[in-house]
């Protein structure tokens, strides 16, 4: 059969596999331009490769949605709601889901700009100081190696729900082996793997929140209506480290901290902005959704858990203080446990191992893609630009893999500690990671005026700006300098390192390269707000915009 020529409107990147050679040329060519605008020249474009474009609109879509649902949602939550209690909890989620809200509209405003690989380094490094950039590109790089090694620990863990008789290195073992599969081949293998994992998440989540309506009804086994019982007795706000409203205040914010950290991993769709078919279009879609993802999974899934559990119920204090394995600490459980229901605990365990292996799949992802970023801004060894024919940066996968081996360390008692020292050296990284995106917006958002740039031609112009920018920067410092406010009574060693070591190692980044590269803060009338633009522009035009027309594709065009 002769072969239909394609149209000259044919996408840059065709899922089928007899793709046309003048297509292929068509993909070749534009990945090597924009390569060339990046890199700044052509022979390095040619002998390092680039990053394929082979994420699609689904894959970006539930990227952004599996970024907001992790294992805080369904574990990390039941400290802050023992600690706090249940009103607190939801004011701390509602009050953390705005300042994510600004910050990442921001985000998505500059990322639909110019969607880069690792993006946030670069814009730090273009708009505001190349220090800027090579601080939080480090920065992020460790705070996303680290975390894998701690999802993969947490989903060894988890594990151990169901039996714990075999030691945890062999499913260390199996997951390193799982994630690295899946982040080696092809930018759309992650993808895919990413679209299953949070397609489980979120069916999970919203069967937790329609099984707690029915629950707090009475429609439970037990048909015991539980309506705000547990508002009223033991109260809605509980005291933490004082009396009375200064107990309660505190209590309140020490739920803002626990949202920030469950938060944690929201900025990933802009990191796959630079492999992303038809950024223009998917990256704004997904942000403009952040705002509803927060409303329905955080917002009404911390009000869930409030009325499903009494936050001095015993179980959950004693899980939580004994630091009980997968489930079992998870206040979604306990509530089923509550109502009656054997069934469902061995499942939500199930979810939760999906979310860590997630997790640890999609930080290996990010983790290589801030380490390509840096390379790219000449703040980390070129070989790091190598890219496979499937457009995978090999080099950033793998060393950024190597740092997984250190899991091994939580199988023994005394490396454990060790272990844990590590993690808790990331805990303020997301907040300043957040805190750098801020600056940048708002450094981008002068860079555009004085340059002339009418932002009402932007294809995602962000509202109220830069006063949403400015609000969210002020929110996130507040947490980070009072992130350890618990640790002055009694004061304690320990605890204020852990709490506070990520501030002098983010700033002694920072000095480090401008101190060592003398670099200046960028003006607004030199910042690089057009490299690399002109290849994207171009290849906008091959897009294909397909609208659906039966009623189950319109529905699933809104999804995906």
């Amino acid at each position: 059969m002769e072969e239909k020529p394609m149209p000259e409107t044919a996408p840059a990147y065709k899922e089928d596999l007899d793709v046309p050679d003048a297509v292929r040329n068509r993909h070749k060519a534009a990945a090597n331009q924009e390569a060339a605008e990046i890199y700044g020249d052509v022979e390095s474009a040619e002998n390092y490769g680039y990053v394929a474009r082979g994420l699609k609109s689904r894959h970006i879509q539930f990227i952004a949605l599996g970024g907001t649902i992790g294992t805080g949602l369904f574990l990390g939550i039941g400290s802050a709601f023992t600690q706090a209690g249940p009103l607190s909890v939801l004011l701390g989620y509602t009050f953390t889901g705005c300042a994510i809200y600004a910050m990442m509209q921001s985000l998505g405003e500059m990322a639909t700009w110019l969607p880069l690989p690792g993006a946030i380094p670069q814009f730090c490094a273009r708009y505001v100081d190349e220090a800027m950039g090579f601080a939080v590109g480090w920065n992020n790089w460790y705070n996303s190696a680290i975390t894998l090694c701690a999802e993969i620990s947490a989903a060894s863990v988890v594990i151990g729900f169901w039996n714990d008789d075999i030691n945890p290195a062999a499913w260390i073992t199996l997951i390193i082996l799982l994630v690295v599969a899946l982040n080696i081949f092809a930018v759309a293998i992650y993808g895919e793997a990413e679209f299953i994992f949070a397609s489980i998440k979120i069916i999970t989540i919203v069967g937790l929140i329609l099984m707690a309506i029915v629950l707090d009804l009475g429609g439970g086994p037990t048909h015991d209506r539980l309506g705000f019982r547990y508002w009223k007795d033991p109260g809605a706000m509980k005291e933490y480290k004082g009396d009375g409203d200064w107990g309660r205040f505190l209590g309140l914010w020490s739920t803002l901290v626990n949202a920030a950290f469950s938060y944690g991993g929201v900025e990933m769709v802009a990191v796959a902005a630079g492999e992303a078919e038809n950024p223009r279009k998917n990256i704004p879609k997904a942000v403009r959704r952040v705002f509803w993802r927060i409303l329905f999974f955080y917002v009404i899934g911390s009000l869930a858990i409030g009325v499903l559990v009494s936050s001095n119920d015993d179980q959950l204090l004693g899980a939580i203080k004994n630091g009980a394995k997968g489930a079992a600490a998870s206040p979604w459980v306990i509530a089923i446990y509550r109502a009656g229901i054997p069934v469902l605990p061995s499942i939500i365990n199930a979810v939760i191992l999906t979310s860590a292996s997630s997790s640890a799949n999609a930080f290996l992802y990010t983790g290589s893609r801030y380490l390509y970023a840096l390379a790219q801004n000449r703040q980390a060894p070129r070989f790091f630009l190598k890219c496979t024919k499937l457009g995978v940066p090999v080099y950033c996968v793998a060393v950024t893999a190597s740092i997984s081996l250190l899991t091994y360390l939580s199988c023994s008692s005394g490396a454990d500690t060790v272990f844990q020292w590590f993690q808790h050296l990331t805990t303020i990284a997301n907040l300043f990671t957040w805190v750098s995106i801020c600056i940048a917006y708002i450094r981008f958002h002068a860079a555009l005026k004085a340059q002339g740039v009418d932002r009402n031609t932007l294809v995602l112009k962000s509202p109220f700006q830069p006063y949403l920018a400015w609000i969210a920067l002020i929110f996130f410092s507040f947490i980070i300098l009072f992130s350890g406010f618990d640790v002055f009574g009694p004061f304690k060693v320990e605890s204020f390192l852990t709490s506070y070591i990520g501030v002098p190692i983010y700033f002694g980044l920072y000095l480090f390269w401008k101190v060592f590269k003398r670099t200046r803060w960028i003006k607004s009338e030199d910042a690089d707000i057009f490299r690399g633009k002109a290849a994207l522009d171009a290849e906008d035009e091959h897009w294909v915009h397909k609208k659906p027309t039966s009623v189950l594709g319109k529905i699933w065009y809104w999804i995906a």
